[in-house]
C-alpha cells in the first residue's frame, strides 16, 4: 500500500515536470542507444547492447516510481490550514534555547526539503518536533548528537 505525500502547488510541478522529462526525453534516448547497439551486430556478445537495456530498465523503474508517487500525491489547500501551530507549509521563527541563535523555517513536505533555501521537511527530528506547537511553546527534539530545545517565535503563512 503507498503513502499519500502533500505537495505544495510549486513542489507539485516539480515532480510533474521531472516525469514528463524522464518519459519525453530520456525514453527516447534510451531507445535510440538500444537501436544503435543492435546495430552493431550481434547481441549475443554486444556488451554496449546489454548496458542499454539495463539502462533502459532503470530508467523505467524510475518512471513507474515516479507514476506511483504522482498518483498518491495531494495538493495543500494553504488556505485551510490552521495558523495557530506549526503545520506542514508554516514559516516559522524558532530560538535555539541552548545558544539563543534565532533561525527561519518552512515546513514542507519531504521532497521539497532543501535546507540552503530554508525549507525542512515535517519528516525531520526538528519538522517532527516543531509540527502541532504554538507560539511561546517549547519542542524538545533530540538529534544524532543529543537533545535540543527551539522555542516558537513566531509562526506565519
Amino acid at each position: 500500500m503507498s503513502d499519500v505525500s502533500y505537495y505544495t502547488k510549486e513542489g507539485l510541478n516539480k515532480l510533474r515536470d521531472e516525469l514528463n522529462y524522464l518519459k519525453d526525453v530520456e525514453r527516447p534516448k534510451a531507445s535510440n542507444a538500444i537501436g544503435e547497439a543492435r546495430d552493431k551486430g550481434d547481441l549475443s556478445e554486444n556488451a554496449e547492447y546489454d548496458a542499454a537495456k539495463e539502462a533502459q530498465g532503470l530508467l523505467e523503474m524510475r518512471i513507474s516510481k515516479m507514476e506511483e508517487i504522482m498518483a498518491n500525491a495531494r495538493l495543500i489547500d494553504e488556505s485551510q490550514l490552521d495558523t495557530s501551530k506549526a503545520l506542514v507549509l508554516s514559516k516559522v521563527v524558532i530560538k535555539n534555547l541552548n545558544n539563543q541563535m534565532q533561525m527561519n523555517y518552512t515546513l514542507v513536505a519531504e521532497s521539497e526539503a532543501d535546507l540552503k533555501s530554508g525549507k525542512i521537511s515535517v519528516n525531520s527530528p526538528i519538522g517532527k518536533g516543531l509540527l502541532g506547537k504554538k507560539v511561546g511553546e517549547i519542542a524538545e527534539v533530540t538529534v544524532p548528537n543529543g537533545a535540543l530545545k527551539f522555542e516558537i517565535i513566531s509562526i506565519d503563512r
